[in-house]
């Protein structure tokens, strides 16, 4: 149970910390949330931090230090290098933090922030966007258990993130869902990959293993030409393909006719089946397009979710050590390549 105090259903006053390209989405977000009260921004760029204060209303600071008191969650979307820095002094005194993926630079850090939240008795959560698809939250209240899943999440280079590879930079999105879908711990995992466009890994692909039995395989590049992101899943439930590039989901279950189907398709030859895919569609199989369209866009739901968990005293959605063992997961993959010598 948590020690921390709830601030019931009054606003939130919260913060932003970083206000590049992703801290400025977060930082309009907590304006436009009702949860939350938007106190001010953190940037050693103050004259940025300044520009958007005053579209937002809130004050600038230059540094974390420099917050307001009153400050109670803030959203920490800096660089990688730099969330155990600005992360840590805050978790000591209290105040919730909201800290993007990748939760550390390595494992020393993350567990140093988890163990700054537990003295501090504040809530620290990951921002581990995906969980949020709503394609995804649809599957998962069905209920399915996935015995093997195939991730790609390809991107053009931006740019952006050159201080990781793209294992912690994109990959490592769908190790969280993975690892969040399966339930299970990695028994052995077979990974490749190599530098493109910069020092680290631009392209990476892996092979996990299980202990439950299940398999995924992954692949994630930040030097494709064309955007795509998708998930397809295998369960004893069903099948689902999620394209969180179009915001679309289609769900495979059995039919009526699933039993006596299969039964009429072993004695059917390949022409016979040919014209008879409309019935293998609509009575063997249940065919259902998800209906996605009412749903918060995915980092809208991040922090609405990690603003209730503050407001309630719960655990938050992506707790502090979901997001430290996909980043545990991420450096075993990285070590797979390096010794690879790709």
């Amino acid at each position: 149970m948590s020690s921390r105090v709830p601030v019931g259903s009054r606003r939130v006053r919260t913060a932003v910390v970083g206000t590049g390209h992703l801290g400025k989405f977060h930082a309009r977000i907590h304006k436009e949330n009702p949860r939350a009260e938007l106190v001010a921004l953190v940037d050693p760029d103050l004259e940025r931090a300044r520009v958007l204060a005053a579209e937002l209303d809130c004050c600038a600071c230059a540094t974390v230090d420099e917050l307001p008191a009153a400050v109670e969650a803030v959203s920490i979307a800096a660089p990688t290098v730099l969330h155990e820095a600005l992360a840590r002094p805050l978790l000591e005194r209290g105040v919730h933090c909201l800290v993007e993926k990748p939760l550390a630079a390595n494992l020393a850090e993350a567990d140093r922030l988890l163990a700054a939240a537990a003295r501090g008795s504040a809530l620290l959560s990951v921002g581990h966007v995906e969980r949020f698809q709503p394609a995804v939250r649809a599957v998962k209240a069905r209920g399915f258990k996935p015995r093997f899943v195939e991730c790609h999440r390809l991107a053009p280079f931006t740019g952006r993130s050159r201080d990781i590879g793209v294992v912690h930079d994109l990959m490592i999105h769908d190790l969280d869902l993975v690892l969040d879908l399966v339930g299970s711990s990695v028994r052995s995992l077979d990974a490749v990959g190599g530098a493109i466009l910069t020092g680290q890994e631009d392209v990476a692909s892996v092979r996990l293993v299980f202990e439950n039995g299940a398999r995924a395989n992954i692949t994630a590049s930040r030097a494709s030409l064309q955007p795509t992101r998708k998930l397809r899943l295998f369960s004893g439930e069903g099948y689902a393909s999620l394209d969180f590039g179009k915001n679309y989901g289609l769900v495979i279950t059995p039919g009526p006719e699933w039993d006596s189907g299969r039964v009429d398709l072993a004695t059917m030859d390949a022409a016979t089946i040919a014209q008879r895919q409309e019935w293998i569609a609509s009575r063997v199989l249940s065919l259902q397009e998800l209906d996605l369209s009412s749903h918060d866009r995915p980092l809208q739901a991040e922090i609405d979710s990690f603003l209730a968990a503050v407001q309630s005293g719960e655990e938050a959605e992506v707790t502090g050590e979901d997001g430290r063992a996909a980043l545990e997961l991420a450096d075993r993959i990285v070590a797979d390549i390096r010794a690879q010598g790709w």
